[in-house]
């Protein structure tokens, strides 16, 4: 059959395009477009064997084999077939499992078949080679792609590239038109180029939250008690806020810092109020919303849930666009469940009382946010829950759509 085949080894592909644009193999630095990508694929292979494609193989793992959002979106694609090994988790690192063994079996049968004229490896493992050895002897040219090393030496299987038919390296310009790097280095963006953002990390902290200007919780001037010495205050220094962060907003490490040191007796630790809810995330710092005793006012604490204001059928074609169309930007997220809850909530009050909270979202659909940003694969491996930054950026999308949409102003101006 005078057609070609590829086959991509996805941890190879994206883990040396991350080391390329982002310094490290680690998936979570970098940004897919995934359409784009398997379209650049496509378009390569048909150019370089001068036959149109038959198919275009994805070989990944996943926890249990079980697809994640870029492998549902993957698998819609036309001309694209996703094969899943397991990923499994060891020493705090993420290894896959039986993708190898999966490739070696696609490509032997598919010159076994002769289903096709050539085949693109995009792929650096040496544990393929008796694979492109049998594909060689049942007629099939081999073509072997690399990505471009960031130290400019290979990294791919010498043996491969000696038994390779012909060899390709991807380049930074094409890897770029697909990938990108995450910011990560500093949490807080630009207020220049992203003030919506800007206005969230740098919103005051309520005077009863951890970290605010009457948090009475342990701290360098607290006694074995847990309360206030003022003969101390005097004598010592205030801890520093937080680099990098919003001026007194708390976080997991701010917090962790009010506890005793190694070796020494812990300190009793604040209790968390009756009612109080969730700042930023589902870590571990709260605070009592102003002016409304315990829990949140009223007129926010009755708005409806994305889930009570969707529909059976509604569900259905959120998850087709989910799976088809949303890329999984964290910005974009939040902005597609905005959208969806704008335009299935029906009364403008419901809006004019989110609007009084900027930059805060209520904590019921908050935590409807994060859940529904999770299915996006936005969970840092490390710790199983969303980057800090991507937290930012989904309500910052939140609030994006919300201003876009709501048909009173702009929230901020509210608030």
């Amino acid at each position: 059959m005078d057609r070609c085949v590829v086959l991509v080894d996805a941890g190879y592909l994206l883990g040396a395009a991350a080391s390329l644009l982002a310094g490290e193999p680690a998936r979570s630095r970098i940004t897919v477009d995934h359409s784009a990508l398997i379209r650049g694929l496509r378009e390569r292979a048909e150019q370089d064997t001068e036959r149109p494609l038959l198919r275009i193989y994805w070989f990944d793992g996943a926890p249990d084999r079980v697809p994640q959002p870029e492998h549902r979106r993957l698998r819609v694609m036309p001309r694209v077939t996703v094969r899943l090994g397991a990923l499994t988790r060891s020493d705090g690192r993420w290894a896959q499992k039986g993708v190898d063994a999966a490739m070696h079996a696609e490509l032997t049968e598919l010159a076994r078949n002769r289903a096709c004229s050539d085949v693109v490896l995009v792929t650096g493992d040496g544990d393929l080679l008796p694979g492109l050895m049998s594909a060689k002897e049942h007629g099939v040219a081999v073509h072997l792609w690399a990505v471009q090393a960031a130290d400019g030496d290979y990294n791919q299987s010498e043996d491969l590239v000696a038994e390779a038919d012909e060899r390709r390296v991807l380049d930074r310009g094409w890897i770029t038109r697909a990938v990108r790097a995450k910011d990560l280095g500093i949490c807080q963006p630009s207020a220049a180029t992203r003030p919506d953002i800007a206005a969230i990390l740098a919103a005051p902290l309520p005077e009863s939250a951890p970290g605010g200007p009457d948090h009475r919780g342990p701290g360098p001037s607290a006694g074995q008690d847990g309360v206030r010495d003022p003969a101390r205050e005097d004598t010592e220094e205030p801890a520093p806020a937080p680099a990098g962060k919003g001026a007194g907003v708390p976080t997991p490490k701010d917090l962790a810092g009010l506890r005793a040191p190694l070796g020494q007796p812990p300190q009793p630790q604040p209790q968390q109020p009756v009612g109080a809810t969730l700042r930023w995330s589902s870590d571990k710092g709260w605070v009592v919303r102003p002016g409304s005793g315990a829990g949140e006012p009223p007129e926010t604490a009755s708005l409806p849930t994305l889930a009570q204001l969707t529909s059976a059928e509604q569900r259905w074609a959120d998850r087709e666009e989910d799976i088809t169309t949303v890329g999984g930007d964290p910005f974009e997220v939040g902005q597609v469940f905005a959208r969806r809850w704008m335009d299935r909530l029906g009364e403008d009050g419901h809006v004019s009382a989110l609007s009084t909270l900027y930059p805060r979202i209520p904590h019921r659909i908050d935590g409807e946010l994060l859940r529904y940003a999770a299915r996006f694969g936005l969970l840092a491996h490390k710790d199983d829950q969303i980057d800090e930054h991507d937290r930012y950026a989904i309500r910052a999308g939140f609030w994006r759509e919300i201003d876009v949409t709501a048909p009173a102003g702009h929230p901020s101006e509210q608030s």
